[in-house]
Formats: structure tokens, C-alpha cells, sequence
């Protein structure tokens, strides 16, 4: 069956049911996220719907027409995943004189489906091309099922399994074309009004991308670091020309929709690194805000990529491979390891890192927002490849940022045990192990050999053929400088008490 599309007749019931707003509305929004910082699919944006992990609160200002004492008034271009629990509504020309009685949201909206079964047992007209022919059919509706049955003025009944167009005499009542909020309002003052809207909406959320730009060597590492957002609308609302602000941070919300949210004073943080019309950051309570200098259109459906702060240029960094074999050590133990082979002997890998630190001395020092760091390098021929990414939390400023960017192919190194000592009487374990790392560039590199002491939490390392830094509770770090095309060995032993 071919679905038609509405008569032209619909226009009239349309119009009717308009807004009475007398001004363009003026947006402003505040997007909140709760992405997973690269878990969204720019792909699959489109089947999330309601599943989009965010929300928005929006304020629509607009001049409406207000009846003196009580009357209704409409309210459409409303989001289609609005929460109509949060709806707030407002006079500001008499705030004190005007309030709200009684709050609707019909989002019953119309349809062929709809109208269709809405005139069952009504006159309606239908259109058939027969080859250059239009044929015109009018008839009372008797069903729907699988096809239109049409009872003619004259008795006869008609099946119609295929049409090109249908004609209603009328919108029924009940259905509208957009989502609409209805007042009753009691107003003390009628005429027109500036009011002002304010809604939580689902289907709208925001997050941070990072492009990286890898500068110099091992011994002289060098970045530029971009930032840009991306912002979704998938609310079923357009917002033109609106005001945009974005909010990092965990925002709790309650499992039942929440209260309309108050308006809040922001209170600027000094030194934020943004151009004029960019982004301003400020502090908002416990989180960070990101203001936008200018406006900007956020349609239904769409995907919108705005530059977040300038890229910062010449940033110092650190590179940084770190090998390791031995298990990680348990979360929570409840005995000793005792079993000799466990984690006896392994290959293990070579991360490679990338470490810089977030401070306005190194040309940044700004609250980075969760998302996805890209770095891309430069190769021989001068063109920038990339090399890895990775994803970052909520970082403020003035800490340190660790990026792995893969694995190294060019150094490897096995890791074996040389002793194993269980003194039952004493409660002990005595281990000895080996690390050999063999590195196979042609320059040199220095590797920091992690160690996981995983069978019981009281350790010491009571021999070792260099010295170790106890990273944490957990965790000894070795670190060696191995030769062009060479090879480094380190040895320790550690004995575990219980």
C-alpha cells in the first residue's frame, strides 16, 4: 500500500493551530553530558534517540499573546523529548500579576495513520492515477485494515489497496502538528507579554575531542594540542541563533524527573586561555562552563563542531615506553600467592607514552573536559600521521595527563624467575627475578621496567642490581638506558611477610 500525503485542505487546520507568539523566540541553552568520552558512535547518532547520553536545559524568551483573566495560551516549536515536569513559565512584563493554573503537553501529533482512523465512519475523498486519468472517489470510511473500504452515496462498496492522494475535510480535534504546551493562565494584564520558557529536554549532549601534534625527539618532545567539542541535537526542537553554554562535570540527577532548574550566577575564573566569540570557561559550583562569545544554530538532527579553546603551541612533553611482564597484583587479597609458578616467566610488552602537564607554564592551564586525545606525528616526507590515542576524565589544571599511544615494535624483553623461597614457619616468601630488555632501534632508549608485586601486599625488595622507585603500594619502577641495537639486564629480589 501506498501511503499518501496530506491534502492540501490540511493547511487551514494547520495555521489554526499555531503558536501566538509575536516575536522569533530567543534561545538560550545549557548542554549537559553523560558520554562516555569515545563510546559514541558519530555513525549510529541517528538510532540513539532518547538513548543520546545527555540533556539540555533551554530558556526560550519570546513575546506571547496573554488573555486578561483566565484563558489558555499555546505554546509550540517545543523540543519532542521535552520533560514536561520541569516546565517553568514566566511574565516579565507583570512577573507578580501572571501565573500558571494548569499545565498540558499534547504530542498526540497528526499522521496519515492518524487522520485515517480518526475518519472511520466519515466522508473523505480519495485520489487513484489511472494512467493519465485522475480519478477522484469520495465515500463513507468503513476500514483501514490492510487497505481503505470506501461505502459510496450510492450503497456500493469499494476496496482500495493503492492511492496517490487523500483528501480530509478538516483536522479532527486532538491532533496537532508539533508538540505543544498549553497554560491556563490567569493574567492580571492581557495583551502581549515578554515571557520566557524554560525546559529540560532529553536527545542533546556534548563532548571534548583532542587533536595532538607530536614535535621533536625523545630528548626534546615538543606538541600542539587543539581542542574542539562536538555538540548533538536529537530533541526533535530546532534552536536558531541561540545561546550556547556547555557544563563539564559529574551533575547528579535524581532517578525521578527533577524541578525546573533555577537560573544561576556564574562566577568568572581568570586567565581562561579563549579568543573573543570562543568559548569562555567560568566556574559553576563544583563543575566548569563553557560559555560561547557568539551564537549559533543548533538544528533537529544535527551533529555541530565548535574549536573549544585555541590550539596551544610548543608545549613540552615527555615519551616514555614502559615494560611489563610480571601479573597484575589482586584488588583485594585474601591469602598470600604461594603457587611458585604463578607468574613465573613472561614476555611481556612495551607501551609507548605520551605525558605533558596541564599548567600555564607549559602554554596551557586550562579545565580539560573528558573526551578523546588524537596525536598525530610527523613522517619523513613532512606529513602528519597518526599514531595512537586514547581517552582522558575530567582533568583540571595544573595536573599531569598520561596518553598511551601503543605498542613499541622495536623493543622487547622477557622477564623469568631465578629463585623461589616459601619459609612456612616465618610466614615468607623470598622471589628472585630477571628482566632483559633488548632495544633494536638504532638510537638509544630509555625503558622504565614496571614490576607488580602481586602476591601479597607487605613487600621489600631486599636485593637489586640498581635502584627502584616504589611508585606506589603495588608497583617498583626500574628504569635503564639501553644502546643502539643493545641489550639491559636487572635483577632483585623481593621477599613478601605475612
Amino acid at each position: 500500500m501506498r501511503h499518501a500525503p496530506l491534502a492540501t485542505a490540511l493547511a487551514l487546520g494547520i495555521a489554526a493551530m499555531s503558536s501566538h507568539a509575536a516575536d522569533a523566540p530567543d534561545y538560550a541553552l545549557t548542554v549537559y553530558s553523560s558520554a562516555v568520552p569515545g563510546q559514541i558512535s558519530v555513525e549510529a547518532l541517528a538510532n540513539y534517540g532518547m538513548q543520546v547520553p545527555g540533556y539540555a536545559l533551554v530558556r526560550d524568551a519570546r513575546r506571547m499573546e496573554v488573555p486578561r483573566g483566565t484563558g489558555p495560551v499555546r505554546f509550540t516549536d517545543v523540543a519532542k523529548r521535552i520533560d514536561p515536569t520541569t516546565v517553568s513559565f514566566a511574565s516579565k512584563t507583570d512577573p507578580a500579576g501572571t501565573r500558571v493554573i494548569e499545565q498540558n503537553f499534547q504530542f498526540d501529533l497528526v499522521s496519515q495513520e492518524k487522520l485515517i482512523a480518526r475518519y472511520i465512519g466519515e466522508i473523505i475523498t480519495v485520489e487513484q492515477q489511472r494512467g493519465d486519468t485522475l480519478e477522484r472517489v469520495s465515500g463513507r470510511l468503513l476500514s483501514a485494515s490492510g487497505g481503505l473500504i470506501l461505502e459510496k452515496p450510492t450503497g456500493e462498496v469499494l476496496t482500495l489497496n493503492a492511492w496517490s492522494n487523500v483528501a480530509f475535510p478538516s483536522l479532527p480535534g486532538g491532533l496537532i502538528t508539533k508538540p505543544t504546551l498549553v497554560w491556563l493562565v490567569d493574567a492580571r494584564r492581557g495583551g502581549t507579554h515578554d515571557a520566557e520558557v524554560a525546559y529540560q529536554t532529553q536527545g542533546m549532549t556534548w563532548w571534548a575531542d583532542y587533536n595532538v601534534t607530536l614535535l621533536g625527539d625523545e630528548d626534546a618532545c615538543t606538541m600542539d594540542l587543539a581542542a574542539w567539542v562536538t555538540v548533538v541535537n536529537q530533541t526533535g526542537g530546532s534552536y536558531p541563533n541561540a545561546k550556547l553554554k556547555l557544563v563539564a562535570g559529574e551533575v547528579n540527577r535524581a532517578p525521578a524527573a527533577p524541578q525546573p532548574m533555577p537560573m544561576v550566577k556564574f562566577q568568572a575564573m581568570p586567565a581562561a586561555a579563549m579568543v573573543d566569540e570562543g568559548f569562555q570557561e567560568s566556574q559553576l559550583f563544583e563543575y566548569h562552563l563553557y560559555t560561547l562569545g557568539r551564537r549559533t544554530d543548533l538544528p533537529d538532527n544535527s551533529t555541530k563542531q565548535l574549536e573549544l579553546f585555541p590550539a596551544a603551541a610548543g608545549a613540552a612533553c615527555r615519551r616514555q615506553l614502559v615494560f611489563t611482564a610480571s601479573p597484575l597484583p589482586w584488588r583485594h587479597w585474601g591469602a598470600p600467592i604461594l603457587d611458585q609458578g604463578y607468574g613465573a616467566t613472561g614476555k611481556g610488552t612495551v607501551g609507548a607514552f605520551l605525558e605533558f602537564d596541564n599548567k600555564e607554564a607549559n602554554r596551557l592551564g586550562m579545565p580539560l573536559p573528558a573526551g578523546r586525545v588524537r596525536v598525530n606525528q610527523a613522517s619523513v616526507d613532512g606529513e602528519l600521521e597518526f599514531i595512537g590515542e586514547d581517552l582522558i576524565q575530567h582533568t583540571p589544571r595544573n595536573e599531569t595527563l598520561r596518553i598511551k599511544l601503543g605498542e613499541a615494535f622495536d623493543v622487547v624483553g622477557e622477564r623469568r624467575q631465578l629463585s623461589f623461597a616459601h619459609d612456612e614457619g616465618n610466614r615468607r616468601v623470598t622471589e628472585r627475578f630477571e628482566i632483559e630488555v633488548r632495544n633494536r632501534k638504532k638510537v638509544p632508549a630509555r625503558v622504565v621496567v614496571r614490576e607488580y608485586l602481586y602476591r601479597w601486599s607487605d613487600w621489600t625488595i631486599v636485593e637489586q642490581s640498581q635502584p627502584h622507585e616504589r611508585r606506589d603500594a603495588a608497583t617498583a619502577d626500574f628504569i635503564v638506558d639501553i644502546p643502539a641495537d643493545g641489550t639491559r639486564k636487572v635483577t632483585y629480589t623481593v621477599r613478601y611477610q605475612w
